[in-house]
């Protein structure tokens, strides 16, 4: 064994006679010299004593250790999963957020009286809209049940962006590799993108584990997230509601229910409505651009033996988007739909409740009031996805409907949705009462002006209306049969 009375190893700083030569392309080479990956190669081979991740795969003194190996074991730290995100992980994340307060599976008492306020919401809701039913049941979830029940739906409003943001962040790191060092990279990249999804799939499900102990519905949020005919109302959340209001808890379940009944007669009656919302989350993700820069800088001062400070490092925004021009353009799309959508629903239901709840104009302002100021888990949500979860012009909106329905009536109101192309657009929110002036119908003549106009026109005090029978010229009917 050579001597070596100081103990230090070949390449040590601290070893004057044998410092480690960057340029002579031995094992103690780093390949990533001057790249995002340098300070994860640096670790590899370790400090003083063989310390670090080289020390703990048998690597010998800086030299690069094994690379299979040491994805084995990392690997082994992420459960294996499909796609951008990490679902299981979220899924279970979510579900322990939730367990951590009380969660009652709802008892038959909650159940039936969720099922009678779905029927009675359905029966006043038919009078004020010519939209026919969407529901099928009527349903009383836990937060548990309201986290399994929506999965489906926001895979596919997280996944795009998710995507969008692993592909960027691989890309931006490929482009700052030489070229030697690429194909050595594959298999860290790799490891990455893995961990950037076990890191989405941990934000992810901290954020719907805080929603699902804020919303009291299925559509509560304006997105169709719940499966199709179910309306369904979050029964825990509903009871802390109610609390903090001076109305009864019956009146709350019935007005809450009228709010689930009237998105979900919408998103039924509407068929590209549930597609059109979705799209646009889904524009949003694929317009996704990161801050190159930005992740360079903080890869670089990243210990990769520190899983705890990558996450960290992550949830503080190291893959943070930049908003482009086409993600503005999809923002505002949605932003506007979910207006016109939370805007209705205020519409109806008010016409629905006019006569027949007196404590809908309080319950009104307080679900307003919710909405407007957001909570805690739709802030985080915006910070991951970049998205608000609540309309911003929701009293424009409300206006628009209204003056359209006492210019024109409730079918020309809910005639507008007939199509994309007939959605107001937020131009017309700027200026709700004048929307479709341009189409007013004539006012109706009652009964009494019917028969005196009548009478004016067969007196010939009025010219008369042009002949549209078939005859000869001199009254004779020469229509068929005509003999």
């Amino acid at each position: 064994m050579p001597d070596n009375p100081s103990g230090n190893l070949p390449g040590d700083p601290e070893d004057p006679d044998h410092s480690r030569d960057d340029s002579s392309g031995g094992s103690g080479q780093n390949p990533f010299a001057g790249t995002p990956f340098e300070q994860i190669f640096s670790a590899f081979g370790g400090g003083a004593g063989g310390e670090g991740m080289a020390g703990m795969f048998g690597g010998q003194g800086g030299q690069m250790p094994d690379l299979n190996a040491l994805l084995g074991q990392v690997q082994s730290l992420m459960t294996p999963y499909d796609g951008p995100v990490n679902w299981t992980l979220a899924n279970d994340i979510a579900r322990k957020s939730v367990a951590q307060q009380p969660d009652p599976t709802p008892g038959r008492p909650d159940r039936d009286r969720v099922a009678d306020s779905v029927r009675l919401a359905d029966h006043w809701l038919d009078a004020v809209t010519p939209l026919a039913s969407g529901v099928t049941v009527g349903a009383a979830w836990s937060r548990a049940e309201w986290v399994e029940q929506t999965a489906e739906v926001w895979k596919r409003l997280v996944e795009p962006v998710a995507e969008h943001v692993n592909g960027a962040v691989n890309g931006a790191l490929g482009d700052q590799m030489p070229e030697e060092a690429r194909a050595m990279a594959g298999p860290l990249m790799g490891m990455l993108g893995k961990l950037g999804g076990t890191m989405f799939g941990s934000q992810v499900g901290q954020a719907l584990g805080g929603l699902a102990g804020e919303v009291l519905t299925a559509s509560d949020i304006g997105l169709p997230l719940g499966p199709a005919g179910q309306a369904a109302l979050v029964t825990t959340n509903v009871a802390a509601f109610a609390e903090g209001l001076d109305v009864s808890e019956d009146d709350v379940v019935l007005y809450l229910a009228l709010r689930e009944c009237a998105h979900q007669r919408l998103f039924a009656q509407v068929p590209w409505l549930r597609q059109h919302l979705l799209s646009a989350v889904e524009e949003y993700g694929r317009g996704m651009r990161i801050d190159v820069s930005g992740i360079e800088s903080k890869l670089q001062g990243l210990d990769p033996t520190n899983l705890a400070g990558m996450q960290e490092a992550m949830e503080g925004g190291l893959f943070e988007p930049e908003q482009t021009p086409a993600q503005k353009t999809a923002l505002a799309k949605l932003e506007t739909t979910l207006a016109l959508v939370e805007g209705w629903v205020d519409e109806v239901v008010g016409q629905a409740t006019e006569t027949r709840m007196p404590a809908a104009s309080k319950l009104h302002e307080a679900v307003r009031r919710r909405r407007a100021a957001g909570g805690p888990a739709e802030q985080t949500f915006a910070a991951l996805v970049g998205l608000e979860l609540r309309p911003r012009r929701l009293r424009d909106a409300s206006t628009l409907w209204g003056s359209l329905r006492s210019r024109q009536g409730q079918d020309a109101r809910d005639a507008v949705w007939a199509h994309p192309d007939l959605l107001p657009t937020a131009a017309d929110l700027d200026d709700p009462l004048v929307f479709r002036a341009d189409l007013e119908q004539p006012a109706e003549l009652s009964d009494d002006d019917f028969d005196s106009e009548l009478g004016r026109l067969l007196s010939g005090e009025l010219p008369d209306a042009p002949d549209e029978r078939e005859d000869g010229g001199d009254g004779t009917d020469q229509g068929p049969g005509a003999g």
